[in-house]
């Protein structure tokens, strides 16, 4: 129903190529430069229909005015932060359907580390294109919102059943993974993911997706309410959002 394809651009962003055979449309998500999303798409011998947009930032837009002037494309993104999405031609909002050949996506908004932030769900296909919201064992800076906002968006998309994979905007996961120890240094299952993480790493291979079951049990960032983690930093009778502050705010400084 959705093949998807990781596309490495710039020095560690990763842009994800989406093709939906029955009907045959093409598109990109958050393509930072558009020279290698062209040139894959000729070896594919493909053209281009859509633009799929989470968030303002350059290297997550830096490739749609060139993408939209050579092949006719059209620009999707966060209609809260339409000024800010070039060449945008279509905005969308939490809850929207957004039609993609035979399937669609739904539109999920994750202000935090942007205030329009959106994240793309492909139920059908079971895969989340979150960016810069949710990483592999991480979260996204809080530029500009606080840390209740991002731990309500993140609530949102852990609520997602656990089958689904997370398509995230970055290669991080090791340094996530290893900050993720500091605060959580008890838990087996992140003990066990760290390893696999490091051999991938040493192989050259990337971390991402990853399934959302496994970032419930192993990433921080969408375990505010663990109490073990919770004794760790000192926060046992704290709100949600201050746990997650806190720990974001050790993850600035690591």
């Amino acid at each position: 129903m959705l093949q998807i394809e990781c596309l490495p651009l710039l020095q560690d962003n990763y842009a994800w190529l989406l093709f939906e055979p029955r009907s045959g449309t093409s598109g990109v998500v958050d393509p930072a430069e558009a020279e290698p999303v062209l040139v894959r798409l000729r070896e594919l011998g493909r053209s281009l229909d859509l633009i799929l947009c989470t968030h303002h930032h350059q290297d997550h837009v830096g490739g749609n005015q060139e993408l939209k002037k050579a092949t006719g494309c059209r620009v999707v993104g966060p209609a809260r932060d339409a000024a800010r999405i070039p060449g945008l031609d279509m905005g969308v909002a939490e809850g929207h359907s957004l039609p993609f050949g035979a399937t669609h996506a739904r539109i999920i908004e994750t202000p935090g580390h942007t205030r329009g932030h959106i994240a793309y769900w492909f139920e059908q296909a079971q895969a989340l294109f979150c960016a810069d919201t949710l990483f592999a064992l991480g979260c996204g800076r809080l530029f500009e919102g606080d840390a209740a906002t991002m731990q309500r968006s993140l609530a949102k998309l852990r609520a997602l059943p656990d089958d689904t994979r997370v398509y995230c905007g970055h290669e991080y996961t090791l340094g996530n993974a290893r900050f993720a120890l500091t605060v959580d240094p008890d838990n087996a299952a992140l003990r066990e993911r760290v390893r696999q993480i490091e051999a991938l790493r040493a192989r050259g291979e990337p971390t991402v997706p990853s399934q959302l079951g496994e970032e419930k049990r192993t990433n921080p960032f969408l375990r505010w309410d663990d109490p073990g983690i919770r004794r760790r930093l000192g926060l046992e009778t704290a709100d949600d959002a201050a746990v997650l502050g806190e720990i974001r705010a050790r993850k600035d400084r690591f």
